[in-house]
């Protein structure tokens, strides 16, 4: 005889994994687990069961983000968020309107603009100072790859015409060469420095603000890219173990312990014992809903081909406007880590069970951290760690077959895989089309047997898993999108939504080492995610209206839509 499930979930189409084409199903969860499918599932509906109509919509397992800022998302939240807008005047009027309100911040901080909307990128301190000029304000933009900032700022950081670059980022200059306003990579952190700390509660509330927000879009756990002190981004540890112990956090997560760039190899052995203080602490807490570990290390290998610190194999086809280019790295980007040291940190990260967690960009880089990643596996045997690249906007051909022979899974951020203004007002006239066609190569590693895991980089773009899911099946933004582009970047790139959900969900689990979670079967975790239609059952086009419903972790709701008609029976969870 079947035993009473806790929630039964019925009337809908399921997507089990990416080895089962979704159909109509039902499901059944008893003590956080998925216990039942369809039929024997139907037959475990008892009187105190919670029978969850999916109203003709789809279940599907819930998404795991694995690349992700949240904590930094939600601080700029609370902050000067320039998100919303998408001009100079709109940025302007909104950052005036942020320092009306608060007259007594000693700093204006927060972020979200876009390059693609000033003239070469670049905006300019004068124009900040005519709106704010008694303070220094200190604004990220979108891609967190460089700072915008006033002359207070600049004069309180000490920075003019005789200050010279950091090794790992670029100032940018007049025609006299004083700094005009824009802090490219590791030049942001000569103002950033001087930042007041964000508090223990500001930090809690980003916290738990960010984990709102992405629970709304079905997201039930995540990878922390940057779980460190570095250029602004606030260490974390502590916020997600105390989130831990007040039961605040409902979600799995992985802490990517930051790689300092600025120094070498003898950090391995520190990265090692703050992995296990953390997981000592997290041990002594119990078992909770939620969870945090940091088993994996960040290295950050480039930049971004906007600010030509993207590494490239090749230069750049315009020059840099920053004075003297004949020795300038920038030509051809900035391998922030030496590539003879990244091989060997690389290995003694590995060899001490830690999982790489690369951002690469430019095609340099992404060799770069494949030649390391295969020096690894000469010396320390097959890789089983589960390392993961980041980005990969730019591989070059030859490197391709190497994510799959290597065990090496490509991280996408599918929502950048279009002809949106940065991409073709910015990148396009430095990479030209050759390394243009090169772009974000997801179906070609598909096809080669490369495993995917998918994430979103929130605050640079939005958290919303089905806004990239649309991007990686069409390859263009939405239709309604103000950035819109008819031509598909690179079509033949394209995945199916099968595949593409497959590492949204699957793939991304897979990554954070939860190998019971990311398919809909019996035993696994019932972290599912319930959104308002099948979208395997409309146009590829209509991807990015998908909306979700409703949110399960381990079978306890955390999210239900409040701008969709309930479509729950029984006594609510």
């Amino acid at each position: 005889m079947t035993s009473n499930a806790d929630t039964v979930f019925s009337g809908g189409t399921v997507f089990r994994s990416a080895l089962d084409a979704p159909r109509a199903g039902a499901v059944a969860v008893t003590d956080g687990r998925i216990s039942a499918l369809d039929d024997d599932a139907l037959a475990a509906i008892g009187p105190d069961t919670d029978v969850v109509d999916l109203g003709g919509g789809l279940l599907l397992p819930g998404f795991v983000d694995a690349h992700v800022h949240p904590v930094e998302a939600g601080l700029e939240q609370l902050a000067c968020d320039l998100s919303g807008e998408r001009t100079p005047d709109g940025y302007l009027a909104a950052i005036a309107a942020y320092a009306a309100a608060h007259p007594d911040r000693p700093w204006i901080v927060g972020g979200g603009w876009q390059q693609a909307a000033f003239p070469g990128g670049t905006p300019l301190a004068v124009d900040l100072d005519r709106i704010v000029p008694d303070r220094p304000v200190f604004l990220q933009n979108r891609d967190h790859h460089g700072a915008w900032v006033n002359s207070v700022a600049l004069r309180l950081a000490g920075l003019d015409a005789t200050t010279p670059d950091p090794a790992d980022g670029r100032i940018e200059r007049d025609d006299a060469g004083r700094p005009s306003g824009m802090l490219h990579e590791g030049a942001r952190a000569l103002v950033s420095r001087l930042v007041p700390p964000d508090t223990d509660e500001d930090v809690a509330a980003a916290l738990r603000a960010a984990q709102s927000t992405l629970h709304g879009f079905g997201v039930t756990g995540w990878q922390d890219a940057i779980v460190g002190d570095y250029g602004g981004h606030t260490d974390t540890s502590d916020a997600y173990l105390a989130a831990v112990a007040d039961g605040t956090l409902t979600s799995t997560v992985v802490g990517a312990l930051w790689w300092d760039r600025e120094r070498g190899l003898e950090q391995v052995d520190e990265l090692i014992a703050r992995r296990d203080a953390i997981a000592h602490r997290a041990a002594g807490l119990g078992d909770r809903v939620g969870a945090f570990t940091a088993g994996t290390i960040k290295i950050m290998q480039d930049g971004i081909p906007e600010n030509r610190t993207a590494a490239m194999i090749d230069p750049y086809l315009r020059p840099c406007r920053c004075g003297d280019t004949a020795d300038h790295a920038s030509e051809r980007g900035i391998s922030f880590v030496d590539p003879a040291v990244l091989v060997e940190a690389v290995c003694r990260l590995d060899a001490a069970g830690f999982q790489l967690h690369f951002h690469a960009i430019g095609d340099r880089a992404v060799r770069e951290c494949l030649d390391a990643l295969e020096a690894t596996a000469e010396r320390n045997g097959a890789l089983a760690n589960r390392h993961h690249i980041a980005h990969v906007q730019i591989v070059h051909p030859d490197d391709l077959p190497r994510f799959a022979r290597l065990d090496v899974t490509m991280n996408m951020q599918a929502l950048w895989a279009t002809w949106e203004p940065q991409m073709r007002e910015l990148n396009l006239p430095l990479l030209g089309d050759e390394r243009a066609a090169w772009q974000y190569p997801f179906g070609g590693a598909a096809r080669l047997g490369t495993a995917l895991c998918a994430g979103s980089d929130w605050p640079v773009t939005t958290p919303d898993p089905w806004a990239a899911l649309h991007v990686a099946v069409n390859r263009t933004l939405p239709v309604d999108d103000p950035d819109h582009s008819p031509e598909p970047l690179g079509p033949e790139q394209a995945l199916t939504l099968g595949e593409a959900l497959a590492a949204y969900t699957n793939g991304s689990s897979r990554i954070n080492h939860r190998d019971d979670a990311g398919a809909i079967e019996v035993g696994a975790v019932a972290d599912l995610v319930l959104v308002d239609r099948d979208p395997f059952s409309r146009p590829a086009a209509e991807i990015a209206s998908t909306r979700t419903v409703g949110t399960w972790i381990a079978g306890r709701r955390v999210f239900t839509s409040t701008t969709t008609t309930s479509i729950e029976q029984g006594t609510p969870s």
